[in-house]
């Protein structure tokens, strides 16, 4: 008896370990989450026997046939729009007076899938932007767009749920190698997810897309029809850098060790702390995004990713963008991988690596430490991007520092260190979230800190000529406590 006694319980505890192994699987935040992120979908870097894509002479030959209303497109994003494919949709579906024919997709180059000058493709099609650019914030703004608020670390799981079902997925390649694979090229972010989820695949095989290593094989066997075109990837061009940015560069550079794994957006902030880290040592990539501003550092042996807890002397992210240059960096460079952002951007493998710093930007903050980093007000500006991945995991990692950086006024002057964030302001880093935070006034980490010492603090980062009227709000907010 007692024997059967004892079997029973070793059952039950075999049921609770399945069980809990299966909830900490299945997880969006989780590693194993972050190991599997191709579950559920069809495997594309394999051959489809006996299968071939139609070759199209035309985009509007090549997608006629997955266009319907009320259909769903996902649009492969960034340096990878492949504008080609998207002029095609809005010309078949302006056409056959399709409507409600949805895009997904993060921003987009070029006038974009609804251009402001075309109002009857406003009729037909209607952009779900996970991240909104310049093309689309006046759409969104008169809801002919709708921005969809997430993590990039989520994006995947809307494929993986059945959230979104694409119809159809327009994708820009590099061509085949002798063996029939091609690559995501300069995007493999959630192309991958959008990929192995999407009823079909129709392909812009552009013989000027690199050919990048990492998430983005798909077989040729594997596309429904293809376009095949020659032509430049779009180019992103950099700023020369104010003297304000070129000091807030210096103030981060001072807080990154040597050793380092560093993740960066894309802009001036992030080229400024680049272009100020020539003296540092075994610094590594580990990000969602890279531009130019990392090549003078890994031509100089600063960026050797040597130190690295994961991928150890290679460059991990999940696009890029930049110029032609950067592009023929990437073209079949095996010490650069282009991963699934369920794997760049989730917290537990940031926070695993070796003395993570993440550096990230904001549109405005207020005494408190909370960032509106999407909006200006109501006003949809970007997005939420992979912020909040990075300074969640960057703060959780041994050693390592999420850092906040903007010059303290905009180029028209306007304050960006306020009282209140304006009304209406998404707030993406909460107050609870940030930790460093850095202008051309020197750096403050905030974590810890009470509210009125961050006001403080935030106060001492804030312009000059800002300072009096935030201290005259800090003192009617904290009354004494604000000294």
């Amino acid at each position: 008896m007692a024997a059967t006694r004892v079997l029973r319980v070793l059952r039950h505890v075999e049921r609770g370990l399945r069980c809990m192994s299966t909830a900490i699987s299945s997880a969006p935040g989780s590693l194993s989450a972050a190991l599997n992120i191709h579950e559920h979908g069809v495997e594309r870097n394999t051959i489809r026997l006996g299968k071939s894509p139609r070759v199209c002479q035309t985009a509007e030959e090549a997608l006629e046939p997955y266009l319907k209303s009320d259909g769903m497109v996902f649009i492969h994003a960034g340096a990878a729009t492949p504008q080609p494919l998207m002029q095609g949709m809005i010309n078949v579906a302006k056409a056959q007076k399709l409507r409600n024919l949805r895009t997904i997709h993060m921003h987009l180059e070029g006038p974009g899938p609804i251009p402001v000058d075309d109002p009857e493709a406003a009729q037909c099609i209607r952009p779900l932007p996970t991240f909104v650019g310049a093309n689309l914030r006046q759409q969104v703004m008169t809801g002919d767009a709708e921005a969809i608020p997430i993590h990039l670390r989520d994006l995947p799981l809307l494929f993986r749920r059945r959230l979104v079902c694409p119809d159809v997925a327009l994708l820009h390649v590099s061509p085949p190698d002798a063996h029939g694979f091609c690559t995501l090229g300069t995007s493999v972010d959630w192309a991958r997810g959008a990929a192995e989820h999407a009823k079909a695949l129709v392909a812009l095989v552009n013989q000027q897309m690199p050919r990048v290593h990492g998430d983005g094989i798909i077989h040729f066997s594997q596309f429904d029809a293809v376009l095949h075109h020659d032509g430049p990837l779009w180019i992103h061009k950099t700023k020369e850098l104010t003297p304000e940015e070129i000091r807030i560069g210096q103030h981060i550079a001072e807080l990154v060790p040597d050793g380092a794994t560093l993740q960066m957006g894309i802009g001036s902030v992030p080229d400024a702390a680049l272009s100020q880290l020539t003296n540092h040592k075994n610094l590594g990539i580990h990000t969602e995004m890279f531009s130019d501003g990392v090549l003078p550092l890994i031509e100089s042996g600063v960026i050797n990713n040597s130190c690295k807890s994961t991928y150890r002397g290679r460059t991990i992210s999940a696009f890029i963008s930049g110029s032609q240059k950067l592009y023929d960096f990437v073209n079949d460079n095996l010490s650069v991988n282009l991963k699934d952002v369920a794997y760049t951007n989730n917290v537990e493998v940031i926070a695993s690596q070796q003395s993570m710093i993440g550096i990230n930007s904001c549109i405005e903050m207020d005494l408190t430490g909370q960032a509106a980093s999407s909006t200006i007000g109501a006003r949809i500006y970007s997005g939420f991007g992979g912020q909040v991945d990075f300074l969640t995991g960057a703060s959780a990692c041994a050693n390592g520092k999420g850092i906040l950086a903007f010059p303290s006024r905009t180029h028209k002057g306007v304050p960006r260190i306020v009282p209140h964030l304006k009304e209406a302001a998404g707030v993406v880093t909460t107050r609870a979230q940030i930790q460093y935070v850095v202008t051309e006034n020197g750096s403050a980490n905030l974590f810890g800190k009470t509210l009125p010492e961050r006001a403080r603090l935030l106060i001492d980062l804030a312009h000059p000529d800002d300072r009096e009227d935030l201290e005259r709000h800090a003192k009617d907010r904290f009354k004494k406590a604000f000294q």
